[in-house]
């Protein structure tokens, strides 16, 4: 198979492709022959060496999610549901990035005819983290959500979520992205030193998601939040700091399923930005860059 690999911490041109072995799926577990995955922040961390409690062997490979058609089988799987040629999608670690991946059978999502294989795998990490952050922190009717970085994959997903929960939503994005929180139905205010007092012009917050990091967290404690529901997903430091929430939910297919189903229904969006597998340097530096709007996807098979 090949995949994306690095042989040292360091930038986005640490990344080749590689020939490996094909992996064999154990019991319990079947092999995916992978179409699209998702290109994050977690993996910018890990290669970067930012990410201590990974364990990093090299040459290591990358990736968290990916899309694609189970392709064999392991032992004990028969009967699960699952057959060669299901089209899939799920979680990983630091393998997805390959024209191959074994997963554990109780992990893997159905894929919905709906949706194509790059959309699909551009959902899994945002869908997870969306919908358990904003569980944790309680959004529902009548709330007044701020999202930091609404615009990334994770905020797209948690606007959408919340505002099909009965919240409102204000975004922070840079400005050649506010068109786009409109249409997502958040009402986008800027970045930077005159975000707090835009804020309060639209209204009061009942509760913050930070997905940018930076000073998201001293602003949303500025604008009167209460501190049990301000959240990050990025920023522990902050957090504790501010004496704030760090929501960084467990993986959950039962959760992505959910997701994704909406997503089929048309109720859910991600814009996905495509680059082949042979881009993959590209794309992690366009993840690295922390601008654009939705998901950066590598298309492994076309």
């Amino acid at each position: 198979m090949r995949a994306a690999v690095f042989d040292r911490f360091g930038p986005p041109d640490v990344l080749r492709l590689a020939e490996l072995p094909d992996p064999e799926p154990g019991p319990g577990q079947v092999r995916v022959r992978v179409h699209a995955a998702g290109v994050q922040p977690f993996d910018v961390g890990v290669r970067r060496g930012r990410m201590a409690p990974v364990p990093v062997r090299f040459p290591q490979q990358v990736g968290q999610e990916y899309s694609g058609v189970v392709d064999k089988l392991g032992a004990g799987v028969t009967g699960t549901g699952l057959v060669a040629g299901a089209a899939v999608l799920g979680s990983t670690m630091m393998n997805g990035q390959a024209t191959h991946v074994v997963v554990d059978a109780t992990t893997v999502v159905p894929k919905p005819p709906e949706l194509d294989f790059a959309t699909a795998a551009a959902l899994v990490a945002a869908a997870q983290t969306a919908s358990g952050a904003l569980r944790e922190l309680g959004v529902g009717e009548g709330d007044v959500l701020l999202v930091h970085a609404a615009a990334g994959s994770v905020g797209t997903i948690a606007t959408q979520l919340a505002r099909l929960a009965g919240a409102s939503v204000i975004g922070t994005a840079s400005p050649g992205n506010h068109d786009y929180l409109r249409q997502l139905g958040a009402v986008p205010v800027a970045y930077g030193p005159g975000l707090v007092a835009d804020v309060r012009a639209i209204g009061p917050v009942t509760v913050a998601l930070d997905a940018a990091g930076r000073e998201a967290i001293a602003q949303s404690v500025k604008l009167g939040v209460p501190r049990d529901r301000i959240g990050t997903i990025v920023d522990d430091k902050a957090a504790a700091e501010h004496g704030a929430r760090v929501v960084r939910p467990a993986r959950s297919p039962v959760r992505l399923a959910e997701v994704v189903g909406l997503a089929a229904r048309g109720l859910v969006t991600m814009p996905v930005r495509p680059y082949p597998l042979a881009e993959v340097v590209q794309a992690h530096a366009a993840v690295e860059s922390r601008h654009g709007r939705g998901k950066v996807v590598l298309i492994v098979e076309p």
